[in-house]
């Protein structure tokens, strides 16, 4: 969490994404989930106790694992095909390319732990790839929620959406942001909170960090936009463009690469429709170390005063142009 947060209660959003993935199966039994050995990380072993007709393991073998799940689709089932985002991704990009964006076969891809989560496995487990990798895959939905009630909410939205869906969910520990009855909807935005001086744009783990940072900055007299872009693709063009528009500048947060994820979507829909100044914050293009999670988004800047003094340091730019 953020610095001064420690008294808020914070929640892993696996345990959200297995009761959301249990009770789903409990009422349509074409649910089921594909895994790669990873029963612990990815909290599916109440799933596999309770439908064992409907768990496959495929081992340490992610390549198989989407494959299978493709021909569970193809027979009618929904798979939820779960393993931790740095190997689901990597090593199945092209069964993720062919068998699903390609085929529009209808799984649903859950990388777990995504980020920079895994800390001390070092760079061979961050993700920090992912949304680059999946976010130019046609037909595939890219998601990145914020809290425990978007991650229900985006399962809920997933399971009865037609097509493959990629999930990034996060072991980070995050505060509770959004309210019961959300409602997941592909291509939008949410804004979390008005600002007219700058737009703070982030998903994941990042976006209670953006409120922390907008309370910051609110504290100096600067009135920051919030907004949690947690469809990824489809993004809310709309959305970002209205930042551009109304603010003096974009600030966008995430626990990823700075090219190609969140910060190279934006900028690239600022560049082409209203140029103003963007500050990606993120993992600048090189591997990160390895250490706790916590150093690591220290380390790159991902804090509520990392935020802050990105945003202050655009706004001292704009201002002296």
């Amino acid at each position: 969490m953020s610095e001064g947060a420690s008294a808020i209660e914070t929640f892993d959003c696996r345990n959200a994404f297995a009761s959301t993935l249990e009770e789903m199966a409990a009422r349509d039994p074409r649910v089921c989930a594909v895994v790669n050995d990873s029963i612990g990380s990815t909290k599916l072993k109440g799933f596999r106790d309770r439908f064992p007709e409907r768990f496959v393991n495929v081992g340490i073998a992610e390549q198989n694992m989407v494959g299978t799940s493709a021909g569970l689709a193809t027979g009618g089932m929904i798979p939820f095909c779960c393993g931790a985002s740095c190997f689901l991704t990597a090593r199945s990009m092209e069964q993720v390319k062919v068998d699903l964006g390609y085929a529009k076969n209808n799984v649903k891809l859950c990388g777990m732990s995504s980020g920079m989560a895994y800390g001390e496995l070092g760079p061979t487990h961050h993700s920090i790839e992912d949304l680059a990798w999946t976010r130019v895959i046609p037909n595939l939905t890219v998601i990145v929620p914020a809290d425990p009630v978007e991650t229900r909410a985006a399962l809920l939205w997933a399971k009865d959406h037609v097509g493959p869906v990629f999930l990034r969910l996060s072991r980070m520990p995050v505060p509770k942001l959004l309210l019961d009855n959300h409602v997941f909807l592909p291509g939008k935005a949410a804004t979390l909170r008005d600002g007219d001086e700058i737009a703070i744009i982030a998903n994941g783990v990042m976006v209670a960090r953006a409120l922390d940072a907008a309370e910051r900055l609110h504290a100096r007299g600067v009135e920051a936009r919030v907004i949690n872009m947690a469809s990824m693709s489809p993004i809310d063009r709309d959305a970002v463009l209205r930042a551009a528009q109304e603010t003096r500048g974009i600030v966008t947060a995430e626990e990823a690469s700075i090219y190609g994820g969140l910060g190279g979507a934006v900028a690239e829909i600022v560049a082409e429709e209203h140029p103003v100044r963007v500050k990606r914050l993120g993992v600048p293009g090189v591997f990160a170390p390895t250490g706790s999670a916590e150093f690591l988004l220290e380390h790159f800047g991902l804090t509520a005063a990392g935020i802050e003094t990105a945003a202050i340091d655009l706004l001292d730019k704009e201002t002296t142009q």
